[in-house]
């Protein structure tokens, strides 16, 4: 039972990490210190402790390392900073949900789950199955044993399902009336399977008529009121990074295939398999712990370089040293049949040599220590002016990697985004390629833009599609014509040249038509062979539907079963994830994060 236990705790972790202590607690902001008990948040007035957001995110990183088997950046540690907030926000927005509903569960109901309703994983666990099957009774003596009390499982797995029914309560309610009658679903049916075969011709607006469109202020106003949750932007920034990069030599290169060569002779001589050198030394993360094993499959898998090495090679032949853009590989074929070769290797990255990379390392101290975590924007100057470091200023944007002459860097963003003060500059940052010191330029929060900061935006837009409005009557006038003359004729004549797309469904993008538009409505209601007019946001469209297959009703009825089942689940996710969606949507949370930041920014640089 005590090997069973950690299969448990293993449950416990991943469902239960979210299940944080939400109290009562208060602190301050501002010019006070930033302390456990600072409220990060405020949701609909109840309020989320800095302490449960922290103790969440460092949990959920933890999780990530543990996957990945790395430390994570600034820009993943601030993803797993912004889920932990949010799963934060949704906690306390269902306990709110379940006072206003009346829901509560009662311990019976709790035991009863923890006895009868096991989480899924344990289904699957051997220690809980007989002859393959899962055995409930095996799992209920472990769960009323002494050890699964001793070790707190019984009463972790309690907490659990205290969490989880009172939400499968809630989710039941929300999913209990829906249904779909026989003709929607036969509509569902149709829309997925009916097929149009179409050619058109498009008349698209000049750039001159875009421009000559008038769009008044009040239009524009109107479309912004109406659109209004199209309006949000991410936070971008401006920011001046200095790098200062491990690059490796000639030298560093030949003596990295010169290393392979050393481990080719080890194994050779037969004081060490090819297996127990790359579980030592390749740095493949992925085949190394396993010998080196790159499985076996036929070319087109692996990078010419690679693969032109590994094809040469007779079964149980050593490579030479192989050089692709990921370092050097020693490669060893194990087995050939046919077309296919199972492949071992051992990878070691080209770094620099011990000398040139503590010079490395010192003049990144200095630039460190002249500059790292300056509140003064002219130190990050002076610093690079003192070193000869080159300045490189750069556009950012909250949630997308920032790239450094043409590398991705992890920690720019995030550091960035975190709650720094315009001309702050960053402590210092590595990644394999260098170490980097950034300073923030500039900053423009993200969220709902005001109507000045996405005018022109609207205006552009209106005026697109008042200019296609302006096409109508060329677009009936090449109507008429392609229903006397054809519509190659009439193409001809207007100097355009008529596009097949199809077959398509009336669901997803049409290359040339759109989505879910009047074209693509056209062609499933014009008759066959008769043209016909519509229009888009984009141009005014001729086309004539070449061919079209309607769904039968006789197949319908033959799936109608199994797709009813389906459809009503489809719509049951949905109706829960529009109602947690609105929830969040509705609700009023204040947010402290960059408050918070940017106050322990200040204690970190007051602090002797």
């Amino acid at each position: 039972m005590r090997g069973i236990a950690k299969y448990i705790w293993i449950f416990i972790f991943v469902a239960f990490v979210g299940g944080f202590l939400l109290g009562d607690v208060s602190g301050l902001l501002g010019r006070a210190p930033v302390t456990t008990t600072t409220v990060v948040a405020k949701v609909n007035g109840d309020k989320i402790p800095y302490l449960s957001w922290q103790n969440l995110s460092a949990q959920l990183a933890s999780e990530q390392e543990r996957r990945t088997g790395r430390p994570l950046n600034l820009d993943e540690r601030r993803q797993i900073d912004d889920q932990a907030f949010n799963q934060l926000v949704s906690d306390v927005l269902l306990q709110q949900e379940y006072k206003k509903r009346g829901i509560r569960v009662t311990d019976d109901e709790i035991r009863e789950a923890a006895l009868t309703s096991p989480p899924q994983d344990v289904y699957q666990n051997p220690n809980f199955q007989t002859d393959g099957r899962f055995d409930a009774a095996k799992y209920q003596r472990f769960i009323t044993s002494p050890i699964a009390r001793q070790q707190g499982i019984s009463l972790q797995l309690e907490n659990y399902y205290r969490t989880e029914l009172p939400k499968q309560k809630l989710f039941s309610q929300l999913i209990s009336d829906t249904w779909v009658s026989d003709e929607r679903l036969f509509r569902i049916y149709r829309d997925e399977r009916d097929s149009a075969t179409v050619r058109y011709v498009a008349i698209r607006p000049t750039p001159a008529e875009i421009e000559a469109a008038v769009v008044s202020e009040s239009e524009a106003q109107q479309f912004y009121g109406q659109y209004e949750d199209r309006w949000d932007r991410p936070a971008h920034a401006v920011v001046s990074v200095v790098g200062i990069g491990r690059m490796p030599t000639a030298a560093d290169t030949a003596s990295t295939a010169e290393r392979l060569r050393t481990l080719k002779a080890e194994i050779l001589s037969g004081s060490a398999t090819f297996e127990e050198v790359a579980k030592r030394e390749s740095e493949d993360t992925i085949s190394g712990p396993d010998g080196g094993d790159l499985g076996r499959g036929p070319k087109g898998r692996f990078v010419p370089d690679f693969e032109n090495a590994a094809f040469a090679l007779r079964v149980g032949q050593l490579s030479e040293p192989v050089q692709t853009q990921f370092g050097w590989h020693l490669i060893k074929a194990t087995e050939r049949r046919g077309d296919t070769l199972a492949l071992r290797h051992i990878l070691l990255s080209v770094k620099q040599n011990d000398s040139s990379a503590t010079a490395t390392d010192r003049r990144a101290d200095e630039l460190s220590t002249l500059a790292g975590g300056a509140l003064e924007a002219e130190k990050l100057d002076s610093a690079a002016a003192q070193l000869g470091l080159l300045i490189t200023q750069m556009p950012v944007q909250d949630g997308q990697p920032t790239s450094y002459f043409g590398r991705p860097v992890g920690g720019i963003t995030g550091w960035a985004f975190s709650g720094m003060a315009v001309g702050e500059t960053s402590d210092l940052l590595d990644d394999d390629d260098g170490y980097y010191l950034v300073r923030l330029d500039s900053m423009t929060r993200g969220g709902k833009q005001p109507f000045t900061a996405v005018r022109g935006e609207i205006m552009q837009a209106l005026k697109e599609r008042k200019a296609v409005g302006n096409l109508a009557a060329r677009g009936e006038a090449l109507l008429a014509d392609a229903k006397a003359t054809g519509l190659d004729s009439a193409a001809a004549k207007a100097g355009l040249t008529p596009a097949p797309v199809g077959p398509f469904t009336r669901l997803g993008f049409v290359q040339g038509l759109g989505y879910y538009n009047e074209a693509v409505g056209a062609a499933f209601a014009l008759p066959i062979g008769t043209p016909g007019m519509a229009s888009t946001y984009e141009a005014v469209l001729v086309m004539v539907v070449e061919a079209r297959v309607e769904a039968t009703r006789e197949s319908f009825e033959a799936q109608k079963s199994a797709m009813r089942e389906q459809t009503v689940q489809s719509l049951r996710e949905q109706k829960v994830r529009l109602f947690l969606n609105n929830l969040r949507r509705d609700a009023k949370v204040v947010d402290r994060r960059l408050e918070i930041n940017a106050s322990l920014r200040r204690q970190s640089v007051a602090a002797p």
